[in-house]
């Protein structure tokens, strides 16, 4: 069986709408996929609808939050939720803010840019975005007006934290989370966290900590990580009884990463979806 995760769709900042992701997805041979899409599960139906005989859907999303980095300072981290069932009110509730804060700062970042002069209009970047707004629309608006090359040179040169139009937003404490997607049946996955390239690690205290708090795996075959750090995060998780998965994290052609990529093991998605209880996986 092959595998992947770890997927975007137009639903958040994916180049493929939800139904050409399903069809990318069974012409590389994937036998499951997950839609994790950035705080958001807008592209859950469309999904479902697209799924050919064969395919199996894992519904998922990405969620912003915030854990303690290696060097004791607080540190945006993205956590993995999948199966949880969507109605759950308080859950639903953290989405919504969570929403509203991407769009606050996009819009407050496209106001710096128009603000310098560059040619950014901030209601374009939004109508365009939707709710799940977030810096790659930002980056697409960047080189489609000439700003930059590519998305990739967008960020290292203007939105990465630290530059000169990041702006930080208010995101769900990592225990929080945790807590929150278990309440509505969910399983949840740490997020490439040893992804040295994006900036500052989150401290593998935190990892400790979050599986006392009902954690139930962390994400480590990802393109943006290295060998060694590979081996860091299958020693802990052998250490703290966790599943391990393996991702493409594909966004389309915003990233050259391909969507299957990187897989995981058929035994570690069984382990992760039998703590599930919210919703059930979907096979065409």
């Amino acid at each position: 069986m092959r595998i992947d995760l770890h997927t975007h769709s137009t639903a958040s900042d994916g180049t493929d709408t939800p139904a050409e992701l399903i069809a990318h997805a069974a012409a590389a041979g994937l036998d499951v996929v997950a839609l994790t899409d950035h705080d958001t599960t807008a592209g859950w139906t469309e999904a479902v609808a697209a799924l050919p005989a064969g395919l199996t859907l894992v519904r998922g999303m990405e969620m912003s939050c915030q854990g303690m980095g290696e060097d004791g300072r607080p540190v945006p981290v993205h956590m993995l939720a999948y199966l949880f069932d969507p109605a759950d009110a308080a859950f639903a509730d953290e989405r919504e803010r969570l929403r509203a804060e991407r769009v606050q700062r996009v819009r407050s970042m496209a106001e710096l840019m128009a603000a310098d002069g560059l040619p950014v209009d901030p209601d374009a970047v939004l109508a365009s975005a939707g709710s799940a707004a977030g810096r790659p629309h930002l980056a697409r608006a960047l080189v489609a007006a000439g700003v930059v090359p590519t998305v990739n040179d967008a960020f290292i040169e203007l939105l990465a934290p630290g530059g000169r139009y990041y702006v930080e937003k208010s995101d769900t404490p990592l225990r929080q989370a945790v807590e929150m997607v278990t309440a509505a049946g969910g399983v949840t996955v740490v997020a490439h966290p040893r992804a040295r390239k994006r900036g500052r690690l989150l401290a593998l205290s935190e990892i400790r900590d979050l599986a006392a708090a009902g954690l139930a795996g962390i994400e480590i075959d990802h393109p943006d990580h290295n060998a060694d750090d590979r081996a860091v995060l299958h020693e802990l998780a052998t250490e703290l009884g966790l599943c391990t998965t393996g991702s493409s994290d594909y966004h389309g052609s915003n990233k050259t990463v391909r969507i299957g990529e990187f897989t995981t093991d058929p035994v570690e998605f069984e382990k992760l979806i039998g703590k599930a209880t919210g919703v059930e996986v979907v096979t065409g």
